[in-house]
């Protein structure tokens, strides 16, 4: 401070969010000596502490600079300011050594490699030229290779690496960008890669360019990357493509392809929305269209039926070295058998990958945190549309509107399986597992839930689940309740899809109206629901609506046969004489004994529960088209592919204006029709999925008043399609249309309602 200035005052601050491992505390220590201070920086369990003296204008320069010049990493929740008495320090403004404290900040999601350090890599003579590894406070490994907070060196995996000289001197110097950084590795110091055969024996080449090699020759490698292994080939070549499949048990379901941003533009239409997502800390899968003007053509192995792919820019330094030396696309689809978790230990990989890889690219860094790829899609605006939540996004923090929520544990569904933490006045969402169904990723969850509570030293005094007794996270729930002593709530399947998307836009009471559409769940009827119209709020719910209910024939079956649902519908909106309507479809449709066989399920009420599904509508419909009517192989095939023929028409057809309310019998004769006079298939899907909107808003304006605000949550609103058009149909009658815009509209973001519901209640 300038000799003969007016006396210090001191101040205490206290920030909240992500601020640890994103270069903070360097960043506080740069702004306070520009801003003539003394004192002292520190990392502790709740954040970042700063205790400031200075000028009053100084003081509040730093508080006002702290968050609009933040690290582009960091994100700021709270910042909480008081005046200190205590005479200023002497010295210098400085960075002290991280505190123990109540474990209330959270760690940063990991990031794709920032622009310097790529620079670094790729500079020929540089210490860092061609290492895998490189990373600075700006980017690299952290919720993957954490075991601990605070977020220190000794608490991540980085830990086995002792630092070489030269690293620990960059890792000392406040003004350098490794401050700090607590991955920090050199070739020197850090993390070792090699490539080995299916027998576990080390190659003696360079492993990136023998890599690239057996990459160009067809060959299917097993990759370590950031949070498990992927499995990677020649995106271009079609027999590495079926061979990939074929060995992985996945026989239709798209694969992502990493590429550079020159290959992603060649091969699909990258605005400048799309490069933003692509290129963001995130780096998720980004679904995008495939070019149609002559764009570069790639297999129709890569993604049947579908007019996008999921193309990402590749995340570490490893990634962007290996697209070097292959210099083109490639499949990076994750490391498992199907529907498995990705492995993330070598002795793993080689045992469960042994069969599908032919060579594994490795290193010794251990992957602590199992993280799969995130995905995102654009809606008709380019905001982002998030498919699945995981790497680059967890376990990031989200504001909620409520403050002083009680510690709420919330076990999410069944399928794309997260959890959520509620404290405060925010939600630590953890990242998509999965299906619970499988052994592995049930595991997972544990395995998963378990470290979070570890890491942020979480005890919930409630305890929500889906008031689905059989869903295997309820039972979970169920148990850690009692273990723990909590309150347990049980929140309805929609009630808690709606209030996730609620509290996704920062909403907080009022009454409001939500269209609720997905695959089933259990309704506050006890029966099972899928096609909702709800009236309410967090506090409370009334169904003033929904789809017709039809037969699940078959019960789960139905899930995998879409014919099933055709015949249902056709029956509901037909009778027993069904067939003298359907003449169009009949060729969908299975031989006459299983027919007679389900219609007789049907007569007898033999394994049919009822269920106003909009999901089964979507396979029935596509069923009626020609499309996977026999079995779909993954969840949701049948209705991608709907969208997807419907996509081109969309903005040129018209709604069936025959069809009113949400019992579908006239828009089967509307459909039936088409298809008798010879009308494409994808102008019929066109047709259906703006007749399905322009229902959906007619109830809602129906019910509701001008102005209200309209949920959109649910599996199937992650249709763009039909997203776009139900927007558009409900700004036309006067209402506000909500989406998920954080979290999926799916079951991955089903959670996060439950826990703010369930929080609420308990409050």
């Amino acid at each position: 401070m300038t000799a003969g200035s007016p006396l210090p005052e001191g101040r205490r601050l206290r920030i909240r969010g992500v601020v640890q491992g994103v270069g903070f505390r360097p960043f506080v220590w740069r702004l306070a000596r520009d801003l003539d201070l003394a004192g002292e920086v520190s990392n502790d369990g709740e954040g970042v502490l700063i205790v400031a003296w200075g000028q009053r204008a100084g003081l509040d320069a730093l508080a006002r600079r702290l968050v609009e010049e933040a690290p582009p990493l960091a994100r700021i929740a709270t910042v909480d300011e008081a005046e200190l008495s205590e005479p200023a320090p002497a010295g210098p403004f400085r960075i002290v050594a991280s505190r123990q404290g109540a474990a209330t900040t959270v760690i940063p999601p990991d990031a794709a490699t920032c622009p310097a350090c790529l620079a670094e890599v790729r500079e020929p003579g540089g210490r860092r030229h061609g290492h895998a590894f490189a990373n600075c406070t700006h980017c690299g490994p952290r919720l993957t290779i954490a075991r601990a907070i605070p977020w220190d060196r000794a608490h991540t995996s980085m830990a086995d690496f002792p630092m070489c000289a030269a690293c620990a001197a960059e890792y000392a110097d406040p003004a350098d960008r490794r401050f700090h950084a607590q991955p920090i590795a050199c070739p020197d110091c850090g993390p070792r890669l090699w490539l080995e055969d299916a027998t576990g024996a080390r190659l003696a080449d360079e492993p990136m360019a023998a890599t690239a090699r057996l990459l160009r020759e067809g060959v299917v490698v097993a990759i370590k990357g950031l949070g498990g292994f992927h499995l990677a080939c020649d995106a271009r070549n079609a027999a590495a493509l079926a061979t990939l499949r074929r060995r992985k048990h996945r026989d239709a379901k798209p694969f992502a392809v990493m590429a550079t941003e020159a290959q992603a533009r060649a091969l699909c239409v990258v605005d400048e929305a799309a490069l933003a997502l692509l290129a963001s800390p995130a780096a998720p899968i980004v679904l995008l269209p495939c070019r149609a003007d002559g764009g570069e053509a790639l297999p129709d192995g890569l993604a049947p039926g579908q007019d996008h792919l999921g193309l990402m820019l590749p995340a570490t330094p490893l990634h962007h070295l290996l697209l070097d030396a292959f210099g083109g696309p490639l499949v990076m689809t994750s490391g498992n058998r199907s529907e498995e978790p990705q492995a993330i230990d070598n002795d793993e990989a080689r045992l469960r990958l042994a069969g599908i890889a032919d060579a594994f690219l490795m290193h010794d860094r251990a992957i602590v945190n199992r993280l799969d790829d995130s995905v995102v899609a654009l809606d008709e605006g380019g905001a982002p549309v998030p498919i699945r939540r995981a790497r680059g996004y967890a376990p990031a923090p989200l504001a909620l509107p409520f403050s002083d929520l009680p510690p709420t544990l919330a076990m999410g569904g069944e399928l794309k399986a997260t959890f959520a933490l509620i404290r405060g006045g925010e939600a630590i969402v953890g990242p998509h597992v999965g299906d619970l169904e499988q052994a592995a990723a049930l595991d997972d969850y544990r395995a998963m839930l378990g470290l979070y509570r570890e890491i942020f030293a979480f005890m919930p005094a409630i305890v929500a689940v889906d008031a689905h007794a059989g869903y295997l996270s309820t039972q979970l729930g169920e148990a850690l309740a009692a273990e723990c002593g909590a309150r347990l709530v049980r929140v309805a399947h929609h009630h808690a899809h709606m209030a996730s998307c609620l509290a996704d836009n920062g909403v907080g009471g009022g009454a409001h109206l939500g269209l609720l559409l997905d695959g089933l769940g259990l309704g506050t009827d006890g029966t099972l629901w899928g096609g909702e119209v709800l009236s309410g709020d967090y506090r409370g719910v009334e169904r003033v609506g929904g789809f017709a209910a039809v037969p699940l024939i078959g019960g789960a079956a139905a899930m995998r046969e879409p014919w099933r649902n055709l015949l249902a519908h056709l029956r509901h909106a037909f009778g027993p004489d069904w067939r003298t309507r359907a003449v169009p479809v009949l060729a969908h449709l299975p031989d006459a004994t299983r027919l007679g066989l389900a219609e007789s399920m049907m007569e007898r009420g033999i394994n049919v529960p009822t269920c106003s599904s909009a999901g089964r509508l979507f396979d029935a419909v596509a069923a009626a088209l020609g499309l996977h009517a026999e079995r779909i192989s993954h969840e949701g095939q049948a209705a991608m592919a709907l969208e997807a023929l419907a996509r081109p028409f969309a903005a040129k057809e018209r709604p069936w204006r025959t069809v009113t309310g949400l019992d579908w019998g006239n828009l089967w004769r509307a459909l039936l029709d088409d298809l008798a006079d010879g009308v494409a298939p994808g102008r019929i899907a066109a047709r259906f999925h703006l007749t399905l909107a322009q229902a959906l808003a007619d109830v809602a304006a129906r019910v509701g008043h001008a102005g209200q605000r309209v949920v959109l949550s649910g599996g199937v609103m992650q249709n763009r399609v039909l997203l776009a058009a139900l927007r558009r149909a409900l700004r036309e009658r006067d209402l506000v249309p909500l989406s998920h815009c954080r979290v999926p509209a799916n079951d991955g973001g089903l959670a996060l309602g439950q826990g703010i519901v369930a929080a609420l209640a308990g409050a």
